[in-house]
């Protein structure tokens, strides 16, 4: 028997594809259990759920991370299989996301994102994504599991307490750092699909990627070690970072001591930076060519929105400890 949970908040334009490519799974309806939890939606998420053969919990809204406990508690099969409401399973998700589970030493199971979407900014988030995923095949096990397509054993889950719900995004992360720092081997599954509508635009990628900096800094601060290496992040990506902020450094010096050669130096950094993307610019080359006109510009964008939001995360921190302490 398998759980499928899906937190929902807002989600009325899109819980309703959702739902329908659940209720057409290779897998028959009387092995698994749909359970939607409406997170203090103002619209008609919940409404839209009950058109279909599905449990229903509502709840004030507490984020994503207390949306997906509040399901597993009252999940009822031995996986618990995560997605999100603006996804589309394939039909065959189920099938592929509980496999691996034949194996009794995984005890989760990470899936993957594609998109139709026409849109440049969209299919460059996509061919991230893939990059991502290339260095995760044939790996024995991974510690970075993301909920739009993810699976744990139930008893297993519930042991580690869950997702830490003071996270609003990157709470799949931090717990899936937990699971791997428990010795829980979690595995790969490149067939498990859902589609998503990816950003859209440059304002779309460069927001959600300053809030994805901001949580991170929160999990860091739990598990510092996966600063120097996960199996999801491209370590080029962390270097990318540190060389955006240390040629803003070094032109803000030179604009302050009038040094040419500071501003020059920092020249030099952020064209370091750009060049740094040649393997994943090789890789657009073959996959989607025309995404190469905009993805020296955004690795730059998205360099320094991740890096401008893991500093504000850190400060923020660093001001609470300050304001417990006194």
């Amino acid at each position: 028997m398998f759980s499928i949970i899906i937190p929902a908040y807002n989600a009325g334009k899109t819980l309703s594809a959702c739902l329908d490519s659940l209720k057409n799974q290779t897998v028959n309806s009387d092995q698994f259990e749909i359970i939607v939890v409406d997170d203090g939606s103002s619209d008609n998420t919940a409404d839209i759920a009950r058109q279909f053969d599905v449990q229903i919990l509502q709840k004030e809204n507490g984020g994503p991370a207390s949306a997906r406990n509040v399901g597993a508690e009252v999940a009822t099969g031995d996986l618990l299989l995560f997605t999100d409401a603006d996804c589309i399973p394939a039909s065959d998700w189920l099938a592929q996301i509980s496999e691996p589970f034949q194996d009794p030493t995984v005890m989760g199971v990470k899936g993957v994102y594609r998109t139709d979407q026409p849109e440049f900014t969209a299919r460059f988030v996509q061919l991230e994504y893939e990059d991502k995923y290339d260095g995760m095949l044939g790996t024995y096990s991974i510690d970075f599991v993301d909920t739009y397509s993810a699976a744990y054993r139930r008893d297993v889950f519930r042991q580690m307490g869950g997702f830490d719900i003071s996270l609003r995004t990157n709470e799949d992360v931090e717990f899936a750092f937990r699971m791997a720092s428990a010795g829980h081997r979690l595995v790969f599954a490149p067939q498990a699909i859902v589609t998503h509508i990816h950003d859209r635009n440059l304002y779309e990628y460069a927001y959600r990627k300053f809030f994805v900096g901001y949580w991170r800094s929160f999990v860091m601060r739990d598990h510092p070690s996966k600063l120097i290496s996960d199996s999801h992040t491209p370590q080029v990506s962390k270097i990318q970072i540190i060389m955006a902020a240390l040629g803003g450094i070094l032109l803000t010096l030179s604009a302050v001591f009038r040094k040419k050669e500071l501003a020059g130096l920092g020249l030099i950094n952020w064209f370091a930076l750009i060049g740094s993307g040649l393997p994943f610019y090789y890789k657009i080359w073959q996959r989607d060519l025309p995404v190469l006109l905009i993805a020296p510009f955004l690795i730059f964008i998205r360099a320094w929105t991740l890096g401008l939001g893991f500093l504000v995360g850190m400060w923020r921190m660093l001001d609470s400890d300050k304001n417990e302490n006194q």
